[in-house]
């Protein structure tokens, strides 16, 4: 009998961003369509493998004593690799179980990540909720197993890859239930506010030419109402004892007057903590950040990019220097932490203006700069438009970490070796200034804290691979 109809494994991270920042993070994807899937009365179970660092082979055997009908794998492009690693190991021991992947970098790719891996059945594409209990449903509770009725999908079929018409996007957000936090070890996450991360919303109605939001998510900016959001950090307080939130969303204050009434919402319950959100910075309002902060908002992230006017123009960001200005100072006057984003080594650019970008990170002055190098991700128009130029170097898509340069970088007169250079200089340069220093004492400990984290293995359950195995070996036996 089986112990669960679905399996749903989140791979381990092991890019440089994760490795450096020495945290774990709740696989909040695998916990919506967990959710979907309890829902809709289908058991399911989750293996967070970033977390419990068990490897292909234990957690294959994990996988043959539950022994579902349907596994599912989520996928980043710097994960996929591991991804299809899980999915074969799966396989080989259960072959009769339906492989299933998604994730963005599968969206985009879906005929070259079937092809990659003989053991994957089926690519779903785009939203999964719905898309995921359908396919349980169809493989595990029907006798008709047909794929080709099911929206969203790529699949094989006699060798042959076919495509299904696509699945219209969740209209209305509010329906789908709450992330399914209870199906992974949730104390067990060393970070609070990323620990709690919400989303309350989908969509970008903007176009950057890096990012690929808009469409796996759609160009229409689709909202939960307050009600629901406060709803869910009720929960995340009263249940699992978070003290603060992130908001994941792309533009959390894309509109003003939703983002007013969730303040408005969380004043009135009279919840007690701290939240994160994001915003471009052409939405940045002295009002919403004064209204927001009075419920709890400290810290503020955004996208600021460039110091270079004429990158920002070639991003196709839509914001100007000026714009950045004006919503880092009214931040700071409101008494808001601020995180701020750079990227360098977008293709045309010079050695100047990636030091005009570190010069500009610097004259803002955020609490928080994080650089990172120009990565063209699968399903982003920049992606395919070096693709067909060929100005790709590799397309190993471990090293899509946003840390290695991935672009052909002497065909725009730089190198590769250029650009890591100014990505170490400007982390050096922003971090190590003697006011900043100072002037963020309390970011020391929190330091060395962290990089503490990176070697302590959580203590629930087990505590290390060995013990998180044998534990889950007998609850799943």
């Amino acid at each position: 009998m089986n112990s669960a109809d679905v399996l749903l494994i989140h791979p381990r991270d092991e890019s440089q961003v994760k490795k450096g920042i020495g945290i774990m993070i709740p696989p909040l994807n695998l916990m919506y369509l967990g959710a979907a899937l309890e829902d809709a009365s289908i058991s399911v179970k989750i293996i967070d493998d970033d977390l419990y660092q068990l490897g292909f082979e234990k957690v294959a055997d994990l996988a043959s004593k539950i022994d579902p009908a349907v596994v599912g794998v989520t996928a980043t492009t710097a994960t996929i690799n591991n991804a299809l690693n899980h999915i074969k190991s799966v396989k080989n021991i259960l072959p009769n179980v339906l492989t299933v992947i998604g994730g963005s970098h599968a969206t985009f790719v879906p005929d070259e990540t079937l092809k990659s891996e003989g053991a994957l059945d089926v690519v779903v594409i785009g939203e999964g909720e719905e898309t995921i209990v359908d396919i349980a449903q169809k493989y595990e509770k029907t006798e008709n197993k047909e794929l080709s009725e099911i929206k969203g999908i790529a699949y094989k079929d006699d060798g042959k890859i076919r495509m299904t018409s696509s699945r219209p996007l969740i209209e209305n957000l509010d329906n789908l239930p709450f992330p399914a936090r209870h199906l992974v070890p949730f104390k067990s996450y060393r970070t609070s506010s990323q620990a709690g991360g919400m989303i309350t919303s989908r969509g970008c109605v903007f176009s950057c030419n890096y990012c690929s939001s808009s469409l796996i998510m759609g160009k229409k900016f689709r909202t939960r109402s307050p009600e629901n959001v406060v709803d869910e950090m009720e929960e995340l307080v009263n249940k699992y004892g978070v003290k603060d939130i992130a908001f994941l969303d792309d533009i959390f204050m894309l509109n003003k007057r939703r983002a007013m009434e969730i303040a408005d919402e969380i004043r009135s319950r009279g919840l007690d903590l701290g939240f994160i959100t994001s915003s471009r910075v052409d939405t940045v309002n002295r009002d919403l950040l004064e209204h927001l902060k009075s419920a709890g908002m400290d810290t503020l992230y955004c996208g600021i990019e460039s110091g270079s006017q004429r990158v920002l123009d070639l991003m196709g960001k839509g914001i100007t220097l000026k714009q950045a200005e004006d919503a880092i100072k009214v931040t700071k006057e409101v008494g808001i932490n601020i995180m701020g984003s750079f990227i360098l080594g977008y293709p045309g650019e010079t050695e100047r203006e990636m030091d005009q970008t570190i010069d500009f990170a610097i004259k803002l002055d955020p609490d928080y700069s994080q650089f990172s190098i120009l990565t063209p991700f699968p399903g982003t128009p920049l992606y395919y438009e070096l693709k067909e130029k060929g100005l790709l170097d590799t397309e190993d898509w471990n090293k899509y970490s946003v840390l290695d340069p991935v672009i052909k970088y002497e065909k725009f007169g730089l190198s590769k070796e250029t650009v890591g250079r100014k990505l170490a200089k400007a982390y050096l340069k922003f971090y190590l200034r003697p006011k900043y220093l100072i002037n963020h004492r309390y970011l020391i400990k929190n330091l060395i804290k962290t990089l503490l984290g990176s070697y302590i293995i959580p203590k629930l359950k087990g505590g290390t691979p060995e013990g998180w195995y044998k534990s889950l070996s007998e609850e799943y036996s």
